[in-house]
């Protein structure tokens, strides 16, 4: 074989489908796979014999496909506008190496592929009018600084700055940005104009290569929409056979009515259905895996394409915001902030977590604010780290009043670590044929939950090896081959040959995760190698130059 820029020699390879490990040895060129049998002579790129082409010894490793994060927040780590733009960061100042922690934590455990726009919030799409309003929202979404948002897939693709892109990145099309992107965060149905409206924005940008289609039906504006308004969506996003992404309305005490929501509008519209970091939250519903699973593989059984994905740990994170009542946010960030403000709204605050709303997840009222930590708070640094109920009490305040006054003083840019499942869930969803792994990764400044750094390696290592809970093969499948398909990722998640050349290369018996909550951007033990389009971009656990990322387009 001639042409050869790059060997893998010397290693098993666990392609991705499921099957057993074998071995094999693997030849690169053009950015391409090519398996070969162990010790097959190749001539590389210059036309001299294989002793000439770069090598990456895997003997006692395993090599597998780049692993896919099916769910992440990463959306404009590398965007123009983004963090690298904020507040003037250039190379090698702190705000520019911490950014650059936050890129190459994925890609250290071997993340090859990240897929954002999750949970209902993408950078795109939105009408031209509407861009000022929508910016305000995701800065407070993404908490990295100013970020750009853009009409359409093809220009938050254009905005994407090559020279930070270490790995693949596709996104989804999110709910939330795309009703406030047309309709503001009005609490209403839409007009049959606006709805038009969205189904057409959304239309344009599944076909500009957008890779479905996500709601985060706990987060406003994407909560104050009915049924009938998803259907309608993700029958636009079954029409191009992509599918329909969703952070359930409720994860905790009415989890298994918002997953019998879910599945009616993956029946009515057709679109498959992806349930996102399928959880059972709260002490309302620690235990409802054993009804959630068995319902999801009756529906699939039934003839309904329905999968999941999973991150493992037992703690969650999002937006401090979304702990507040959903009325809190009608009208964007400003109406939000000045609300906090009056004694008022707090002591409705306070009622409304005590005795619960119609239709409104709460997991303070089903948890506590002790189970409450601030993972990123830019105007009080001091507090990161710490849980909610120890704060405020150190302060002599109501939890509730810390909390608004915490928002106000960051204006509402602050990320919390929600500690409400229980392992005995985490590890059903994990062991079910339907999950994937994707590590919901918020990736802010500050004490970041640590499955951003460490999802990837504590499922092979902690889940796999240690605990028994999945054979190698079957670990390394959830990342890659059914991600792959979910998301028809062509030429991804599979090695075989033709395939695009994103592989890892690990140690089955060292791999492990080591970040925590206190260090959370650690990185892992145990991955050797990584290469992103051919170019080796980890090289015995270390990041080199390579910038071979691209934007995924989803056809």
């Amino acid at each position: 074989m001639a042409g050869v820029e790059l060997l893998v020699r010397g290693g098993l390879l666990v392609d991705g489908t499921g099957a057993p490990a074998r071995p094999a040895d693997l030849a690169v060129a053009g950015g391409r796979v090519t398996v070969l049998p162990p010790g097959a002579r190749v001539d590389g790129a210059g036309g001299g014999d294989g002793r000439e082409v770069p090598t990456i010894d895997a003997t006692g490793r395993v090599v597998t496909p780049g692993f896919i994060d099916v769910h992440t927040h990463s959306d404009a780590l590398a965007a123009v506008g983004g963090p690298s733009a904020a507040g003037g960061a250039v190379p090698g100042d702190t705000a520019w190496d911490a950014l650059e922690e936050l890129r190459l934590a994925p890609l250290l455990q071997g993340v090859t592929t990240e897929i954002s726009g999750n949970c209902g919030s993408s950078l795109f799409p939105c009408l031209p009018e509407r861009l000022p309003e929508l910016a305000e929202h995701l800065r407070v979404t993404f908490g990295i600084g100013p970020v750009r948002p853009a009409e359409d897939f093809a220009a938050f693709a254009a905005a994407q700055r090559p020279e930070l892109r270490r790995n693949h990145l596709a996104s989804l099309v999110g709910h939330g940005t795309l009703r406030a992107g047309v309709m503001g965060f009005a609490d209403r149905p839409p007009r049959p104009e606006e709805l038009a409206a969205m189904c057409e924005l959304l239309d344009r940008a599944l076909a500009q290569g957008a890779a479905g289609f996500s709601t985060g039906l706990i987060y406003p504006p994407g909560t104050y929409a009915d049924t009938a308004e998803i259907v309608a969506l993700a029958t636009v996003a079954a029409r191009h056979g992509k599918p329909y992404v969703t952070h359930l309305r409720d994860e905790m005490s009415q989890v298994e009515k918002a997953l019998e929501e879910a599945l009616e509008i993956a029946e009515r519209s057709g679109a498959p259905l992806q349930v996102s970091h399928h959880k059972t939250a709260g002490r309302h519903a620690w235990g409802a895996t054993l009804r959630t699973l068995p319902r999801l593989e009756q529906a699939r059984a039934d003839g309904l394409d329905v999968l999941c994905d999973v991150y493992p740990y037992t703690a969650g994170s999002t937006v401090l915001h979304a702990m507040l009542p959903p009325w809190t946010s009608e009208g964007g960030v400003g109406a939000l902030l000045e609300r906090l403000r009056r004694p008022e709204v707090r002591e409705r605050i306070r009622a409304d977590i005590a005795g619960g709303v119609d239709g409104w997840e709460n997991t303070v009222g089903n948890g506590g604010w002790d189970l409450i930590a601030v993972a990123a708070a830019p105007a009080r640094r001091s507090a990161e780290g710490h849980r909610i109920a120890d704060l405020a009490s150190a302060g002599g305040a109501d939890p509730v009043d810390y909390v608004c006054d915490l928002l106000l003083d960051s204006q509402g840019e602050v990320t919390i670590i929600s500690h409400s499942m229980r392992e005995d869930d985490v590890r059903r969803v994990l062991a079910s044929p339907l999950s994937m792994i994707g590590s919901d990764g918020v990736p802010k400044p500050g004490r970041p939950h640590p499955r951003w750094a460490g999802s990837f390696s504590r499922v092979l290592g902690h889940y796999g090896r240690d605990e028994g809970l999945l054979s190698l093969e079957s670990a390394v499948h959830k990342m890659t081959g059914l991600p792959a398909a979910r998301f028809r990722l062509a030429g991804r998640g599979v090695v075989r040959d033709g395939a695009v050349a994103d592989l890892v290369v690990l140690d089955p018996d060292a791999v492990r995760d080591a970040a925590t909550f206190e260090r959370p951007l650690l990185p892992p033990e145990g991955v050797a190698a990584v290469v992103v389009a051919g170019r080796v971009a980890v090289c015995e656990g270390r990041a080199t130059d390579a910038r071979a990322g691209e934007v995924v387009r989803v056809r």
